[in-house]
């Protein structure tokens, strides 16, 4: 029994930079970082790579080589007062090395708390992403940053990293491993390289007999399918359940939505996160056809923040079987998409005359809201005028859903409109 409760990637982390398995093209000889560090300067940067390969290793070890403070933040529990508290502290001589871990979880307020630090030299950021920078990171932060890409570590360095494991830690020493293949433990990790250590942690773990442990692709997949949820908060897995989540929203199923949460709930998933998909679906697929459902989902977000789990599953799941079973529409949301296609295309067209505000005498005198009906003055507060540039008058954007409240919206529209808009 392992008696170290230490993860294994912890365990066998690397102490130097020549320890690092992969990235030989930025940290072997001649690569940008290598000769960064040689010459002793670190430049702030953002290292860009899938999860796994080592940003949060490599961001520890160039602190180290240059003999800097190493100050690690996580974009997930961090906020403003956080960051500001840390840039606020006695640096001594050298400027610290400040490691943002998902750096692309910061709002712009955030990042730009850290902006004035790095133009000032106060300290080095180091930014850690497996998002795409340009779109991520606030531009003037990412001006004064190099980026770094780091590649997805290959299966012989995947291999390594677990021949190296075995030979290195104590407690896998004990088990006296063999490797009779490697396919299952580097399909089941997805090539990242800390979820690989983790499963040869969880495969050896157990191993209760004292013989040698022979590790097989059938042996590994019975651990895993016992002891691993397959989802993965910031993989791919993560990304495909919510879609199933939503979409069995959106197709009024609610057993279906209450399995994919249980499996986000189960995995560790935020709550919160779950709360606002459901707050953006509700506007998006039901939309006007229930309006009550944006409220609820509104209600969630707030509720979740207030008592958190695991009580707030209950207010999930409430809200989760509302939405999957409450009548559905798009109608708001095509209208909305086809509304900003119309503008980006006649933003040339003027205001009418009629609609336009009259703050000054001249602007009175030459016609401003003069043909202008304010509604109120008419029978059922309703004049029959023209509100879009007249180049598109009776341009119709939105088209009611087939949905009991929107047939009311519908005859409503018909009763005001007529022909105008062709309801």
């Amino acid at each position: 029994m392992n008696t170290d409760s230490t993860p294994l990637p912890e365990r066998v982390r690397p102490r130097t930079i020549d320890e690092v398995i992969g990235q030989r093209k930025l940290i072997g000889p001649g690569g940008a970082l290598r000769r960064a560090v040689d010459a002793g300067r670190l430049p702030s940067m953002i290292l860009w790579g899938p999860p796994g390969v080592g940003k949060t290793t490599l961001a520890l070890l160039l602190a180290e080589a240059v003999k800097r403070p190493f100050i690690a933040l996580s974009a997930i529990n961090s906020g403003v007062k956080e960051i500001r508290d840390v840039l606020g502290r006695p640096s001594g001589m050298f400027p610290p090395v400040v490691f943002i871990d998902e750096i692309h979880r910061f709002n712009k307020s955030q990042q730009d708390a850290l902006l004035g630090a790095v133009e000032k030299g106060q300290i080095t950021l180091i930014g850690a992403t497996t998002e795409n920078p340009s779109f991520e990171v606030n531009s003037a932060l990412l001006s004064r940053s190099l980026v770094y890409i780091l590649e997805a570590l290959s299966r012989d360095e995947l291999v390594q990293l677990v021949d190296r494991a075995i030979a290195q830690d104590a407690f896998l020493q004990s088990k006296h491993i063999q490797v009779e293949s490697y396919d299952a433990l580097l399909r089941l990790s997805g090539g990242d390289g800390r979820k690989l250590l983790n499963l040869l942690d969880l495969v050896a773990s157990a191993h209760v007999s004292a013989d040698p442990l022979v590790i097989t692709d059938e042996g590994v997949t019975s651990v895993a399918q016992q002891n691993i949820a397959r989802y993965d908060k910031s993989g791919e897995q993560h990304y495909d359940i919510i879609s199933a989540f939503i979409k069995s929203l959106r197709g009024s199923d609610p057993n279906a939505a209450l399995y994919w949460m249980a499996r986000m709930i189960v995995a560790g998933e935020d709550p919160v996160f779950i709360a606002r998909r459901m707050l953006i679906m509700a506007s998006e697929d039901i939309g006007n056809a229930n309006p009550t459902a944006m409220i609820m989902a509104s209600e969630a977000v707030q509720a979740i923040k207030a008592i958190g789990m695991p009580e707030g599953r209950i207010i999930l799941s409430q809200v989760a079987v509302y939405l999957a079973t409450s009548p559905k529409s798009n109608a708001s949301y095509l209208a909305i998409d086809e509304a900003i296609a119309l503008a980006e295309r006649t933003a040339h067209l003027p205001v009418p005359i009629h609609l336009r505000n009259a703050p000054t005498k001249l602007m009175k005198q030459i016609g401003y809201g003069k043909e202008y009906q304010y509604a109120h003055a008419h029978e059922g507060n309703f004049a029959l005028q023209n509100f879009l540039p007249d180049d598109l008058k009776g341009h119709k954007l939105y088209e009611p859903g087939q949905n009991a409240r929107e047939a009311e919206i519908r005859r409503s529209l018909q009763k005001w409109w007529g022909d105008w808009y062709g309801y």
